[in-house]
């Protein structure tokens, strides 16, 4: 593997102009593509195998052009104080109001709150319900211009109107949380490589994978079904890859210009070494995203399998296009411990002038002065016992809010007060109650039944009986009167465990029917889609965990040629993620300081958290572990004691994971100051997972684990040994090489043994 990239690198540093023109061209290829192909919308949305899906499917096959998945709106009135709903001038200006909602050109249906009877007992509170054609989020500009200037004019007329549904979502915009992470990554790599030339390569190296990636999507989504959001995960995480890749690599390549190498030889060294990592980590990250079909929803395979793709391009693009920029560099990057003119004028950190070729292996920078990654390493090696103990008691205690997690989805009840959504929400509880916010659609199949009328009416009658019901419709059939529809509204909000329950009531009361009638009750609606959906996500969580961890430690063993050090990544990822769930679950559950992180409504935890975190967490973890104990691992090999072995990778890498982690940190938390509580809690989950990991598992537990175990950690059966491949990812045949006096030639040209 290492001698394989070390060609790579150099050929493309020699190669610079074609390998950077091969690049551009498939960006504006890419980019061609987006611009040319049609816009996508909201990408169907369905949870195959759960009972919902299967109603909503009988809905559009029992009840044609119903518009089963169109878009909805409520617009909700509330009368002045003192007036009521039904005084005429109000009266006249809801009819109004409807009758104008009624001429939109994607608009099926409005219903007239007089006729329908939703109007509030105390009659201060009308609504009135409209229906789509399309989905909420495929709707044209001038239907939500439509349905908010109606709004408005009734407003104008005295009354308070707010309006919910999905009818004016629109898809998240992030561009401001990006920008704040761009800026803060390249502060923190303009400090890590004093220079501008240096920093700014992991920076246009990722962009440039990023826009290769999210415009592909964008060409493929209207074919593919990929719909609008899919490209979110895709640009988070490949920004997120690409810089730490490239950092990585240019990073290895300035310690090897250190070490007196020439830029060529040092181009391949670094290529051959932190690719290898490069290759290993960006696998980690691919098993991890693609492991999300194991869900077997849709859009979160498509979601996966999109940003895994961006992770592969960011991959290859660290490993060619990157030598090909230090190439294009020249002498603007320095040698490591050497400061460009920005931060110190061509000096080296110890304040000696600093050779323009990088000084000789006698006059390291690093010998001068321990740098804070060697005393830190130093300081675990002496007291590993106590680091241990301390970080392990300081994540376990951070996880124990785990054990009341919680899980659901966001309603509009979760949007910030400031929003017609959640104004809308609350007038509707206010006026008929909190369960009003989730209908529960029961369908009943009573195809195959005797009787289906007689069907139905037990139905409706049983779900009378049951508990936390407050209103059951009557029921509407389909032409054929073999299938019905009946609303139910719950007397509790639609996040509550006392909604689910009655879920799983009204299905136990349906299998006891069918017994009776051969009648099929199904139930479904957003409330009940959203409770399945969180069903499947907790049933797959444990396969899934499985499939992504126990692939990772198969790879890590090949990568470390070890079982202990793989075993200890896959434990201290897991402390890290229940750890950070227990943040979350304070933060967003508890309302542990909710107000500092403008956190305005307490609830469950959206459901797909605990996966999406053990996926990208995972991912992004695996790559400080690769980087970080693959430098241990070189210097073991390389002929050093365990301990010492430990201090020397931390003193080449433990600065430079530092900052990756910390642009991490700084990009995630961008999202905590979005509206969208959903996207809130994504940034807050993943920022304090990345601290919680990097700082306290990879930069603590790590070395006092290693230190503890010295030799042992290195301990691989012999049997395991002669079966697996050499994929020499710490450069050991680079050095075989140099030390049998195989050079490179005057035209850069290197006889090497090992494949």
């Amino acid at each position: 593997m290492a001698t394989f990239l070390y060609k790579l690198g150099r050929l493309a540093f020699r190669r610079r102009h074609f390998v950077a023109l091969i690049w551009v061209a498939l960006l504006t290829l890419a980019g061609v593509g987006a611009a040319s192909a049609p816009s996508a919308g909201s990408s169907s949305f369905s949870i195959p195998g759960t009972e919902a899906q299967k109603a909503f499917d009988l809905l559009e096959q029992r009840f044609p052009g119903g518009s089963a998945d169109g878009g909805t709106a409520r617009v909700v009135f509330k009368a002045p104080d003192g007036e009521k709903m039904t005084d005429a001038a109000n009266k006249a200006t809801v009819e109004k109001t409807v009758a104008e909602l009624s001429d939109g050109s994607e608009v099926v249906s409005v219903a007239d709150p007089y006729k329908a009877h939703a109007v509030s007992k105390d009659g201060t509170i009308a609504y009135a319900s409209v229906r789509y054609e399309v989905p909420g989020m495929e709707l044209k500009d001038a239907s939500r211009d439509a349905l908010e200037d109606a709004g408005q004019q009734a407003r104008d007329a005295g009354l308070t109107v707010e309006i919910g549904g999905d009818a004016l979502q629109t898809t998240p915009e992030a561009a401001s949380s990006e920008v704040i992470g761009l800026a803060v990554a390249a502060v923190v790599l303009v400090i890590t490589f004093g220079s501008l030339i240096a920093a700014g390569l992991p920076l246009l190296t990722a962009l440039i994978g990023v826009g290769i990636g999210v415009s592909v999507i964008t060409a493929l989504a209207s074919a593919l079904d990929l719909g609008s959001t899919t490209s979110t995960l895709a640009m988070m995480i490949g920004l997120a890859v690409g810089i730490d890749y490239a950092l990585f690599i240019v990073s290895r390549y300035r310690a090897e210009l250190a070490e007196g190498r020439d830029r060529e030889e040092a181009v391949g060294r670094a290529t051959g070494t932190a690719g290898s990592a490069v290759v290993f980590a960006g696998l980690t990250v691919v098993i991890a995203l693609v492991g999300l079909a194991v869900v077997n929803v849709p859009m979160l395979t498509k979601m996966g399998v999109a940003a895994a793709g961006t992770v592969v391009i960011a991959v290859l693009i660290a490993l060619t296009m990157v030598p090909a920029l230090l190439g294009y560099a020249g002498r603007k990057v320095k040698p490591a411990g050497e400061k460009g003119k920005l931060l110190g004028r061509g000096k080296k950190a110890g304040g000696k002038a600093a050779a323009t070729t990088g000084g000789k292996e006698d006059d390291k920078p690093a010998a001068d002065k321990p740098n804070m990654g060697t005393r830190w390493a130093s300081f675990v090696v002496r007291r590993p016992v106590a680091v241990l103990l301390l970080g392990v008691l300081g994540l376990g205690a951070a996880a124990l809010p785990v054990t009341s997690l919680e899980l659901g989805l966001p309603d509009d009840g979760s949007q910030p007060t400031s929003t017609t959504q959640r104004r809308a929400y609350d007038l509707l509880s206010e006026g008929f109650g909190p369960g009003f916010n989730g209908p529960l659609m029961v369908v009943v199949d009573a195809e195959a039944s005797d009787a289906p009328k007689n069907a139905v009416t037990e139905v409706s009658d049983e779900i009378k009986g049951l508990k936390d019901v407050v209103t059951v419709t009557p029921p509407t059939y389909n032409k054929a009167g073999d299938t019905a529809m009946i609303t139910v509204i719950p007397d509790s909000k639609p996040s509550s465990v006392s909604t689910e329950d009655l879920v799983h009531s009204i299905r136990d009361a349906g299998t006891e029917i069918k017994a009776d009638t051969d009648a099929n009750v199904l139930v479904t609606g957003t409330t009940a889609m959203n409770i399945d959906f969180s069903q499947k996500l907790n049933d797959a969580l444990v396969p899934y965990l499985i499939l992504v961890v126990g692939l990772a430690f198969l790879l890590l063993i090949l990568v470390f040629r070890s079982i202990l050090v793989p075993l200890k990544a896959a434990l201290g990822f897991l402390l890290s993620v229940l750890a950070a769930l227990g943040a979350v679950v304070a933060v967003f559950q508890w309302g542990w300081l909710a107000d500092l992180f403008g956190v305005q409504e307490t609830g469950p935890v959206m459901s797909m958290m605990p996966i999406f975190m053990v996926g990208v967490v995972f991912g992004l973890a695996m790559d400080y572990e690769v980087f970080l104990v693959t430098r241990i691992r070189e210097a073991y090999v390389h002929g050093e004691r365990p301990s010492q072995a430990v201090v020397t990778g931390f003193r080449h890498s433990a600065r430079v994971v530092t900052a990756a982690a910390i642009i991490m940190i700084a990009v995630f938390s961008g999202f905590i100051g979005a509206g969208e509580s959903m996207v809130k809690m994504i940034g807050f989950g993943l920022a304090i997972a990345v601290l919680f990991d990097a700082f306290v598992v990879r930069m603590a537990i790590v070395p006092a684990v290693l230190a503890l175990l010295g030799k042992k950690a290195w301990w691989l059966p012999k049997w395991l040994d002669r079966a697996l491949p050499n994929v020499d990812v710490e450069g050991e045949g680079l050095r075989t090489d140099a030390d049998s006096g195989k050079d490179t030639d005057s035209d850069g040209d290197r006889a090497l043994v090992r494949v």
